[in-house]
């Protein structure tokens, strides 16, 4: 009986096998928390650079960033909009959504030829000057020299005297836009005070404002208009009198 109680006695001291679960899941705690410390780091770019990548090309005396589509790039050019750059990417042959930077020097060339010769395939309706006032043909003006011939256009205007040059000359608007509430200039901003006190709302030093004293007439004087008014009425009764005593000679 004393060798059957023996190994009893040695699984009361041997570890209870709720410590063991306990131990099991401290363990899972730890390898949970280094997954979410795996998951903090910051991912590394994959993505691979090319070599020969433009980050800034030159087109037209402009630099356009590398980063945006060709059809988009383009329209950086001063005189070439959406239309016009789909015109040149049409005809160069180039994938419209691709990067400028990825285009060869080749391809941009042959962009920069389109843009400079835009009005020899292109159509009038197309252009941005038509009907040149010197030259009397179509033209479509790019870069630095819009912003030359738009000056010169508008110092023509101020020349001759037109509605527009004096409304460029003045400062205002030009092209018919309402400036009774926006745009105003000069002193018409805010309320005057001289109609105020035309009212007789004019605000007094103490305070609240007063009404306006009504006016007196002014007394009949020898030399003043009153004086006058007074005499013709008093002539009107002197003449109904006279004609009696003429009827009795």
């Amino acid at each position: 009986m004393a060798e059957e109680a023996a190994p009893k006695k040695e699984e009361k001291k041997g570890e209870h096998p709720k410590d063991e679960s306990k131990k099991e899941k401290k363990g899972e705690h730890k390898k949970d928390e280094s997954k979410k410390e795996k998951k903090a780091e910051p991912k590394k770019d994959t993505v691979k650079h090319d070599e020969n990548f433009k980050y800034i090309v030159r087109l037209v005396n402009t630099d356009v960033d590398g980063n945006k589509p060709t059809v988009i790039g383009l329209q950086n050019v001063k005189g070439v909009g959406s239309r016009v750059a789909e015109i040149i990417v049409n005809r160069a042959g180039v994938n419209r959504m691709a990067k400028v930077g990825d285009l060869s020097d080749e391809k941009v060339e042959e962009l920069e030829k389109l843009i400079s010769s835009y009005t020899d395939y292109a159509p009038a309706w197309a252009m941005n000057r038509q009907l040149d006032l010197e030259t009397g043909e179509d033209m479509h003006i790019v870069g630095v020299d819009l912003d030359i011939r738009r000056k010169d256009d508008i110092n023509l205007m101020k020349m001759i005297r037109c509605y527009k040059g004096v409304r460029h000359e003045e400062g205002q608007k030009v092209r018919g836009q309402r400036t009774r509430s926006n745009g105003r200039t000069g002193l018409t901003l805010g309320v005057m005070r001289q109609r105020l006190q035309q009212q007789g709302a004019a605000p007094a030093a103490g305070g609240e404002a007063k009404p306006a004293e009504e006016k007196k007439e002014k007394p009949a004087t020898a030399g003043g208009a009153p004086a006058a008014k007074t005499a013709a009425p008093a002539a009107k009764a002197a003449a109904p009198a006279a004609k009696p005593a003429e009827g009795k000679k």
